[in-house]
């Protein structure tokens, strides 16, 4: 078959691989019928993760059709039209009954490498290195889904797969992180990033009741998608200054709650930024906080700072203090996938949210490496890009 491999940063190749098997009684083999570039792919293409190894199967938001299944699985038939969770998740440990699915003990059979980083290892992942159990990914003609009997959710007639992709990672990942604000009536959540994930969050935040959604960006087109086609108030960081914008944005208050789903590439013109450019540019830092400091500052005394954005490692130089003496909460994680499926493809189907107008860019498998590139450098207007094999 045909897939996406990781060569190194920047360096993505579409080449042909053996295809998957079952391995274990759990396992089923899924043809895809629609993948997609996330943005946390893109710390994988700019070479921010370790433990990513030449060859790697890139890719974590994807859908298919069921091709095999394993002894183990008695609830997924060949010919079933699913979504896969972009973590893996075994539904019987102490974490996945209490539906902290990102959390699952069973999951990461490297789950030492992830030890020795964050004293205990989250749930496997798609497609995303070795510490993160070096599985391959969905941006290929097929993938095995191991634990199948519960890493899924069929898809009923009516729905089209680009209405209904997102539901793997980027619309719950939106949800939960609105959903981590815990909005009351009136509330203002202000959102860093604007990209696919910043998009679905603004429509999730009003769909959860905020009153007013602020999001902060600099490219001009996904500032645009935000405000023509997403409804949020947009902040240009180029032009403006961001944390005194939004204190008169909001009467000198700040933000009920606080997002950022930029994470560990954040860019900005500020002092802070450029000292992390620098350190990371010399393999001093493994990640660039710009936003989160600037969210901490931002929020208001007693708010929440919800972090969809991803983080890898240490971070330097953040505003503990302001934190703690603005008694602020911090939500954050991996999204719990499982979790929301089925009550997002009920609002999909409702007519409630379409999160297909995030797509910009529709290519095919073959053109993955001029998908990365376009997806990176935001060329063309890209916000979203999704591939068929």
């Amino acid at each position: 078959m045909k897939a996406v491999c990781w060569y190194g940063k920047n360096d993505v190749r579409v080449e042909t691989v053996p295809d998957p098997q079952i391995i274990n009684p759990r396992d089923a083999v899924v043809k895809i019928s629609l993948t997609a570039i996330c943005g946390s792919d893109r710390h994988l293409y700019d070479g921010y993760v370790p433990s990513m190894q030449p060859g790697d199967i890139l890719g974590h938001e994807f859908m298919g059709e069921v091709v095999d299944v394993g002894p183990g699985v008695d609830n997924l038939r060949r010919g079933d039209r699913i979504l896969v969770p972009f973590n893996i998740s075994c539904g019987r440990c102490f974490f996945c009954r209490r539906e902290l699915w990102s959390l699952c003990d069973n999951s990461n059979p490297n789950a030492w490498m992830a030890e020795k980083l964050y004293g205990y290892s989250p749930a496997g992942l798609f497609g995303y290195s070795h510490i993160l159990g070096g599985y391959a990914g969905g941006q290929a003609e097929y993938v095995r889904v191991p634990f199948a009997d519960v890493g899924h959710l069929k898809i009923p007639e009516g729905p089209t797969d680009e209405q209904v992709l997102f539901v793997t990672d980027i619309l719950p990942t939106a949800y939960q992180a609105v959903e981590q604000c815990e909005i009351h009536p009136g509330d203002t959540v202000a959102i860093w990033g604007c990209g696919p994930v910043g998009q679905l969050i603004i429509k999730c935040a009003q769909l959860l009741g905020a009153e007013r959604v602020i999001a902060i960006d600099n490219v001009p087109e996904r500032l645009r998608m935000a405000k023509e086609q997403a409804g949020a108030e947009v902040v240009d960081f180029d032009r403006v200054h961001v944390l005194e914008t939004l204190k008169e944005m909001t009467a000198g208050q700040g933000p009920d709650a606080c997002i950022d789903a930029v994470g560990l590439e954040a860019h900005g013109a500020s002092l802070d930024a450029i000292y992390d450019r620098v350190k990371a540019a010399g393999f001093l830092a493994t990640d660039r906080p710009h936003v989160l400091r600037e969210a901490i500052q931002a929020c208001r005394k007693g708010g929440i700072l919800s972090i969809p954005g991803v983080y890898g490692g240490v971070l330097d130089k953040l505003n503990l203090g302001a934190a703690f003496n603005k008694a602020l909460t911090f939500k954050m994680g991996q999204t719990h996938v499982h979790k929301y499926l089925r009550p997002l493809l009920e609002r999909i189907e409702r007519g409630e949210i379409d999160p297909s107008f995030i797509i910009t860019h529709r290519l095919h498998l073959d053109d993955a490496p001029h998908a990365y590139e376009v997806f990176k450098n935001r060329q063309d207007g890209c916000v979203k890009v999704v591939m068929r094999p």
